[in-house]
Protein backbone atom coordinates (compact mmCIF):
# COMPACT_ATOMS: atom_id res chain seq x y z
CA UNK A 1 0.00 0.00 0.00
CA UNK A 2 1.20 3.49 -0.80
CA UNK A 3 0.18 6.66 0.92
CA UNK A 4 2.57 9.51 0.35
CA UNK A 5 2.06 12.47 2.62
CA UNK A 6 3.92 15.71 2.18
CA UNK A 7 4.38 18.37 4.83
CA UNK A 8 6.45 21.41 5.60
CA UNK A 9 5.07 23.88 3.10
CA UNK A 10 4.01 27.38 3.96
CA UNK A 11 4.63 31.06 3.42
CA UNK A 12 8.23 32.21 3.38
CA UNK A 13 9.93 35.45 2.45
CA UNK A 14 12.26 35.66 -0.54
CA UNK A 15 15.69 34.40 0.42
CA UNK A 16 14.25 32.14 3.06
CA UNK A 17 14.34 28.38 3.49
CA UNK A 18 11.90 25.53 3.90
CA UNK A 19 12.27 21.82 4.48
CA UNK A 20 9.61 19.59 2.99
CA UNK A 21 8.98 16.05 4.13
CA UNK A 22 7.52 13.10 2.26
CA UNK A 23 6.50 10.10 4.30
CA UNK A 24 5.04 6.82 3.13
CA UNK A 25 2.83 4.78 5.40
CA UNK A 26 3.30 1.69 3.25
CA UNK A 27 6.41 -0.01 1.95
CA UNK A 28 9.89 1.29 2.71
CA UNK A 29 10.95 4.11 0.45
CA UNK A 30 14.58 3.16 0.85
CA UNK A 31 14.35 0.65 -2.00
CA UNK A 32 12.93 3.13 -4.50
CA UNK A 33 13.72 6.28 -6.38
CA UNK A 34 11.85 9.13 -4.74
CA UNK A 35 11.61 12.64 -6.03
CA UNK A 36 9.93 15.99 -5.90
CA UNK A 37 7.95 17.76 -8.57
CA UNK A 38 6.10 21.03 -8.47
CA UNK A 39 3.27 22.73 -10.25
CA UNK A 40 2.17 26.32 -10.14
CA UNK A 41 -1.29 27.48 -11.25
CA UNK A 42 -1.43 27.80 -15.01
CA UNK A 43 1.97 26.20 -15.47
CA UNK A 44 3.12 22.75 -16.45
CA UNK A 45 4.41 20.26 -13.95
CA UNK A 46 8.14 20.68 -13.38
CA UNK A 47 10.65 18.20 -12.06
CA UNK A 48 12.67 19.38 -9.08
CA UNK A 49 14.99 16.67 -7.87
CA UNK A 50 15.23 12.89 -7.48
CA UNK A 51 17.18 10.49 -5.31
CA UNK A 52 17.62 7.05 -6.80
CA UNK A 53 17.50 3.73 -4.99
CA UNK A 54 21.30 3.89 -4.79
CA UNK A 55 21.21 7.53 -3.57
CA UNK A 56 22.23 9.07 -6.85
CA UNK A 57 20.93 12.64 -7.17
CA UNK A 58 19.32 14.09 -10.29
CA UNK A 59 18.34 17.73 -10.70
CA UNK A 60 15.71 18.37 -13.34
CA UNK A 61 16.34 22.09 -13.52
CA UNK A 62 19.70 23.85 -13.33
CA UNK A 63 18.27 26.79 -11.37
CA UNK A 64 17.79 24.51 -8.38
CA UNK A 65 21.37 23.35 -8.17
CA UNK A 66 23.08 24.93 -5.21
CA UNK A 67 19.74 25.82 -3.62
CA UNK A 68 17.80 22.56 -3.26
CA UNK A 69 19.00 19.28 -1.79
CA UNK A 70 17.32 15.95 -1.21
CA UNK A 71 17.94 13.36 1.48
CA UNK A 72 16.30 10.29 2.91
CA UNK A 73 15.88 8.73 6.33
CA UNK A 74 14.99 5.10 5.85
CA UNK A 75 14.30 4.60 9.55
CA UNK A 76 11.54 7.21 9.30
CA UNK A 77 10.53 6.08 5.81
CA UNK A 78 10.85 9.65 4.68
CA UNK A 79 12.48 11.77 2.03
CA UNK A 80 13.23 15.44 2.54
CA UNK A 81 13.60 18.44 0.27
CA UNK A 82 15.69 21.26 1.69
CA UNK A 83 15.07 24.49 -0.18
CA UNK A 84 17.26 27.53 0.35
CA UNK A 85 17.42 30.98 -1.21
CA UNK A 86 13.80 30.77 -2.25
CA UNK A 87 12.41 33.18 -4.80
CA UNK A 88 8.81 34.01 -5.79
CA UNK A 89 9.34 31.81 -8.85
CA UNK A 90 9.55 28.82 -6.51
CA UNK A 91 5.92 29.30 -5.48
CA UNK A 92 4.04 26.10 -6.33
CA UNK A 93 2.45 22.95 -5.00
CA UNK A 94 5.27 20.52 -4.29
CA UNK A 95 4.55 16.82 -4.37
CA UNK A 96 6.67 13.72 -3.99
CA UNK A 97 6.67 10.71 -6.27
CA UNK A 98 7.94 7.14 -6.31
CA UNK A 99 9.72 6.24 -9.51
CA UNK A 100 8.71 3.20 -11.50
CA UNK A 101 12.33 2.16 -11.73
CA UNK A 102 15.00 2.51 -9.08
CA UNK A 103 17.28 4.55 -11.31
CA UNK A 104 15.08 7.61 -11.53
CA UNK A 105 11.79 9.33 -10.90
CA UNK A 106 10.42 9.36 -14.43
CA UNK A 107 8.14 7.71 -15.05
CA UNK A 108 6.58 7.50 -11.63
CA UNK A 109 3.90 5.22 -10.28
CA UNK A 110 2.70 7.10 -7.24
CA UNK A 111 2.42 10.67 -6.09
CA UNK A 112 1.18 12.52 -3.05
CA UNK A 113 -1.28 15.39 -2.90
CA UNK A 114 1.42 17.91 -2.30
CA UNK A 115 2.18 20.78 0.01
CA UNK A 116 1.89 24.43 -0.97
CA UNK A 117 4.95 26.65 -0.93
CA UNK A 118 4.42 30.38 -1.28
CA UNK A 119 7.36 32.74 -1.48
CA UNK A 120 6.30 36.31 -0.97
CA UNK A 121 7.22 39.41 1.00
Amino acid sequence: QVQLVESGGGLVQPGGSLRLSCTNSGFNLGYYAVGWFRQAPGKEREGVICISSTDGITYYTDSMKGRFTISRDNAKNSVYLQMNKLTPEDTANYFCVIGTYGAGCLPFDYRGQGTQVTVSS
